[in-house]
């Protein structure tokens, strides 16, 4: 069964750098978009960034981009979010999430699989 485990959250200052890992296993990574979404306190899940696996195609959503980097190791296995300029505004709890698809989305509706969540304080 698919399993997805964050690592590396923590607190930083606000123009500081942070980097969340993400374990899966359960799945054939050639197949899936994997994603990572926050969610703070009152406010709805949003999608961050998103990976193509077998491509490595990526998106992101406007308030992160060219701040935040999304990418995957497939032969370890592990999803990373690298966080670079980081403001108060990004303090969440980070989730990793995947699922079979063709199409990127940002859309938390359109993930299947989750991982337990890290917490970002900025």
């Amino acid at each position: 069964h698919v399993q997805l485990v964050e690592s590396g959250g923590g607190s930083v200052q606000a123009g500081g750098s942070l980097g969340l890992s993400c374990a899966y296993s359960g799945f054939t990574s050639s197949t899936y978009y994997m994603a990572w979404f926050r969610q703070a306190p009152g406010k709805e899940r949003e999608g961050v960034a998103a990976i193509y696996l077998g491509g490595g195609t990526t998106y992101y959503h406007t308030s992160v981009k060219g701040r935040f980097t999304i990418s995957r190791d497939n032969g370890n296995n592990t999803l990373y979010l690298q966080m670079n300029s980081l403001k108060p505004e990004d303090t969440a709890t980070y989730y990793c999430a995947a699922d079979f698809r063709w199409s990127p989305s940002l859309s938390s509706a359109d993930f299947r699989y989750w991982g337990q969540g890290t917490q970002v304080t900025v």
